[in-house]
């Protein structure tokens, strides 16, 4: 029988099935961090239950950290009791724990990626929704409620249904100025928010092939933007080259036996899938949003729709935008390039190659926030940070940071920002904040013009 990437990683992880009913699904990594645990903890504590396999289990410090200081005690008083639960709890439990100041600490999504902990095959979940993210090596990746965290610290399994399986293609090669980022703005704002309920997403096709894990992970990321459970993209040589040499990556003998596994993972030739979509590279041009949900998104040559929905009128007069207008020339009051979507080194080089030479318009407060410790250390070592500081940006530490303001860093209400963050919710960044969403290429080029302008007149070359 044909089986897809999903159907293979799935069926090699359960444990269990009960005849018409869910199935109990063994769990290889469970990440977490500060927000979703504490509550878990609490339950395994008030029921006398051990964790059972501590040693799959990662934590790290992310969402309520602070993105300047990071040395210092932490000011806010919630914040800082959660983090010190954390580190209580990955001690008393033997938990391993990258907090604030370890040179391994960062936003979850993207430094397990980067320490090789995430790999092809895995069954991997967080208490965290983007943990989509990790489904780019061809992992099945998913977030999980606060209950379902302390069941995989119980038991290191769940109870689930199986979710069916959806493919979406994109032929052909993107144009100028276009970055992953688009591609999945894109692909939600043809399909919509809830075209992947119940299913598991994989990216197929040419564009997905081309791109480097950073920009298959931002995809992934926002798998849960269209409503779907998880997305993946197959595994191959960009993902086993980006794996090798990998802090904890297999070695030797190790490595050949997995990397054998790992290539019989593809979906089969022939393999049928529940449903799918296909689109053409050359329709996509670069993304923008103009309401207060990821699907609402138009590309820079087009203007906002008209449409008549209550809804749809509520979001546009939240924004303060106009039926059938352009945000072409749009003013910006801030820009946000990080979040676990796009806060891997490859986006502020993207950033950087627009930056340089140039300096940020003065009315824009421009945050540039790297996703983990070793990120903040490679822009450093490649003479980032020179760049985005004589252009008058602000580096930061490492964090989730304005994405959700759940931390210091909030956007003003009534504000506009300019973010390569996932979400564009009402209040998402701040009470009152107004989010427009963006590839880090057209962050940059608006934090310089200081008003939203079509880079693909601006950039030279493709990205």
């Amino acid at each position: 029988m044909k089986k897809t990437l999903f159907d293979k990683v799935w069926d090699a992880h359960v444990v269990e099935s009960i005849p018409d009913g869910p199935q109990v699904l063994y769990i290889d990594k469970h990440l977490i961090h500060e927000v979703t645990s504490p509550q878990a903890f609490q339950e395994l504590e008030n029921r006398g239950i051990p964790v059972f396999r501590p040693d799959q289990i990662v934590a790290t410090a992310d969402h309520n950290t602070p993105t300047q200081n990071q040395h210092l005690p932490v000011k806010d008083a919630l914040s800082r009791q959660q983090l010190q639960q954390l580190t209580e709890n990955c001690e008393k439990y033997g938990i391993t724990l990258y907090g604030l100041g370890h040179p391994y600490n960062g936003i979850v999504h993207v430094m397990a990626p980067e320490l090789g902990i995430t790999q092809p095959g895995m069954s991997i979940v967080c208490g965290d929704s983007h943990t989509s993210t990790h489904g780019a090596f061809g992992a099945i990746a998913f977030g999980i409620g606060t209950s379902q965290v302390a069941q995989v610290f119980a038991s290191q399994c769940l109870l689930l249904s199986k979710p069916k399986s959806l493919r979406i293609s994109v032929r052909g090669k993107l144009k100028k100025g276009v970055l992953p980022k688009d591609v999945i703005l894109y692909i939600i704002s043809q399909v919509g928010t809830n075209a992947g309920t119940g299913y598991f997403c994989e990216y197929a096709g040419e564009v997905f092939e081309n791109m480097s894990m950073e920009g298959r992970m931002t995809v992934c990321n926002m798998s849960i933007e269209m409503g779907a459970r998880g997305g993946m993209i197959a595994p191959d040589q960009t993902t086993y080259d980006y794996l090798e040499g990998k802090q904890f990556a297999p070695t030797g003998a190790d490595w050949d036996k997995k990397l054998e596994y790992w290539k019989s993972l593809p979906t089969d030739q022939g393999a049928k899938f529940d449903k799918e979509y296909e689109f053409d590279a050359q329709d996509i041009e670069p993304m923008l949003t103009y309401g207060t949900n990821p699907g609402m998104g138009i590309k820079i040559s087009e203007p906002i729709p008209v449409a008549s929905n209550t809804s749809f009128e509520k979001s546009l007069q939240y924004m303060n935008f106009k039926q059938g207008s352009s945000l072409l020339d749009q003013p910006i009051d801030y820009v946000f390039i990080g979040s676990c979507t796009n806060s891997r080194i490859e986006d502020f080089r993207a950033a950087a190659s627009y930056i340089k030479g140039k300096q940020k318009a003065p009315q824009v407060t421009a945050w540039l926030v790297p996703g983990s410790k070793q990120v903040e250390a490679q822009i450093e070592q490649e003479g980032l940070k020179q760049i985005f500081e004589e252009a008058g940006f602000e580096l930061r530490q490492p964090g989730c940071s304005a994405c959700l303001a759940m931390n210091e860093d909030k956007i003003p209400a009534g504000a506009y920002c300019v973010s390569t963050s996932n979400r564009n919710f009402e209040g998402r960044q701040g009470p009152g904040s107004r989010t427009i969403l963006a590839s880090p290429l057209m962050a940059a080029a608006v934090a310089v013009e200081g008003r939203i302008v079509d880079i693909t007149e601006r950039v030279p070359q493709a990205l």
